[in-house]
């Protein structure tokens, strides 16, 4: 019996780990992978290193061509923000 007393800190250290960190870390990869996934041609992004652009073409490869005011570039899905993006393509409110 007080070998279970001396496991229970431990098995309740783990689980509180996977609830504050592991958890939500897989629930963002997983948003992340959707909103790549669901990009459509002619929405405005906003990459990671913080370049607006458009999406002009997406590939199956998971790469996509990009129109920014410098032109077309290739990017991997990856590397489009989502929480920038998402901030980017939020509608405006309007004050009175």
């Amino acid at each position: 019996m007080e070998q279970l007393q001396s496991f229970f800190p431990l098995v309740l250290l783990f689980m509180v780990i996977y609830l504050f960190m592991i958890r939500p870390q897989m629930k963002k990869q997983k948003q992340e992978k959707n909103f790549a996934n669901e990009l459509k041609k002619g929405d405005k992004i906003i990459t990671k290193s913080g370049m607006h652009a458009k999406v002009l073409e997406l590939n199956e490869d998971g790469t996509c061509i990009l129109e920014t005011s410098a032109g077309k570039m290739k990017f991997e899905r990856s590397a489009i923000s989502m929480e920038m993006s998402g901030k980017f393509n939020a509608p405006k409110d309007k004050k009175k």
